[in-house]
């Protein structure tokens, strides 16, 4: 039974901004007396920043910044354009589709974050600055102006001596300086009790003490010291794609960025094929979607590691090595498909029938086969979720998997992993001090778009050597 918000809810589309903002650094001003650097110090530059943490976990970005460093190096070298990076360093042939495929751009945003981000904390200290002009890629290289040059200049004015005044003049005017201090005084007390309130009252959320220990516990064993954890996003184009090629993708062709060329395997019309083209050509996230990365950015224990990308720039080398939180079934994100012969439960898509669907590979007594999305006469939808915790594929870091039979199913399984009283609960379902890797299966009812409560239908435990 086709979801009758469903169609609805897919105008509901979030444009994608790769990556948290990272406020510039490169802002010195560039003292014209001050020689050129030449090319040993521009190469050093370039490999301490290319070898920095920032850049250890993030390989293709690193190349990235070693060809169009190593370029400018050349005499004479002219602009970098797009083209010659996506085939340089992202393997695209040599006559691909820049409109179609943007994933120089996307990372090039990400690569000028990163750089920001080097001279904001390890590279505070450096005296030649290295930047990516925003409109191009060749990298640009300036002398910082010396910190004693910003001096404020009200300290090397002289200081102009005042007549004597009469005693009653200071005593008037000490007056007027004590009624002021005491209205300073005051304000501040008042500012200062209105910061210790919020402090308190942010302090609520992450102690421990203030009733969020499962959440604290859970949260923090999964991370377990990575310093970055990506949430891949699903990918709404790859859906929208489906309903209109009526063909599931491939990760293969995924990844390839062949997703295109489905139109020449489907009967399509010239007006379909210009939508599966205009389909792909932006960065589409659902509202469900957005809310569930909303309560997973709202965990103090993991907020500062925290990195958001789109399913289609994520890459295999991260999946094989990074702890991440999947988002969206494998119809909307096709990493998804790595990872659903390792549950038990998994959000399938019936073509045939429009129907949307948790599989149960194997049925416990008492539980069905398959749980399919419905609506009542009365107007309310029940959907259904699935959350997993499982090993990364190497088993050197920890994978959530929430999905979902829509994406206010996938909020809903979000709102699982970030509910104290609903961890709380299935730990002690569970009988167990610490978390075990997991599967959950959660029912949840939907009117008008809004979720009034969830249920955990069944699980499934997994011995950490899984």
């Amino acid at each position: 039974m086709e979801d009758p918000e469903k169609k609805a809810g897919m105008l509901n589309w979030w444009p994608l901004e790769y990556g948290k903002t990272m406020g510039s650094v490169l802002n010195a001003s560039v003292d014209e007396g001050i020689d050129e650097p030449n090319i040993d110090e521009r190469r050093q530059l370039i490999d301490r920043v290319a070898t920095s943490v920032h850049f250890r976990r993030s390989a293709r970005l690193r190349d990235f910044l070693l060809y169009v460093g190593g370029q400018s190096l050349k005499e004479g070298c002219p602009e970098i354009h797009e083209q010659e990076i996506g085939t340089k360093v992202f393997g695209r042939s040599a006559s691909y589709d820049r409109s179609q495929d943007n994933i120089v751009r996307v990372n090039a945003t990400e690569l000028r974050k990163r750089i920001e981000l080097y001279f904001a904390t390890d590279g505070a200290r450096e005296t030649l600055l290295l930047e990516i002009p925003r409109g191009g890629y060749k990298p640009i290289f300036r002398r910082k102006v010396p910190d004693e040059l910003h001096e404020p200049l009200i300290e090397a004015l002289p200081v102009e001596k005042t007549p004597e005044t009469p005693v009653d003049e200071v005593r008037r005017t000490g007056g007027r300086a004590y009624l002021i201090w005491v209205a300073v005084a005051a304000a501040l007390a008042i500012l200062c009790a209105v910061l210790l309130q919020q402090n308190l009252a942010m302090r609520s959320l992450i102690s421990p003490r203030a009733g969020r220990p499962e959440v604290e516990a859970f949260w923090k064993n999964f991370v377990k010291g990575q310093q970055e954890i990506d949430i891949v996003l699903p990918d709404a184009s790859v859906t929208l794609s489906e309903e209109i090629t009526h063909q599931r993708m491939t990760l293969g062709d995924y990844l390839n960025h062949d997703y295109v060329d489905q139109e020449k395997t489907a009967s399509l019309s010239a007006d379909r094929v210009s939508d599966l083209h205009n389909v792909f050509d932006h960065n589409l996230v659902t509202l469900g979607d957005f809310h569930a990365t909303q309560q997973i950015l709202a965990l103090a224990p993991v907020a500062p590691s925290l990195r958001l990308v789109l399913s289609r720039y994520y890459t295999a080398d991260s999946i094989q090595r990074n702890s991440f939180i999947l988002l969206g079934a494998r119809k909307a994100n096709p990493w998804m498909g790595l990872f659903d012969d390792q549950m038990n439960f998994s959000v399938d898509f019936d073509g045939p029938h429009h129907e949307t669907r948790v599989l149960n590979r194997h049925p416990a007594t008492g539980e069905q086969p398959s749980y399919a999305a419905w609506t009542d006469p009365s107007g309310s939808t029940t959907v259904y979720s699935v959350i997993a915790y499982l090993p990364n594929l190497s088993r050197t870091g920890n994978v959530i998997v929430l999905a979902g039979t829509d994406s206010s199913a996938t909020s809903a399984a979000a709102e699982f992993l970030t509910s104290e009283d609903s961890l709380a609960r299935f730990r002690n379902t569970l009988h167990t001090k610490k978390f075990p890797y997991f599967e959950v299966l959660l029912k949840s009812s939907r009117v008008s778009g809004t979720l009034f409560g969830s249920e955990m239908v069944a699980y499934r435990t997994y011995p950490a050597t899984r």
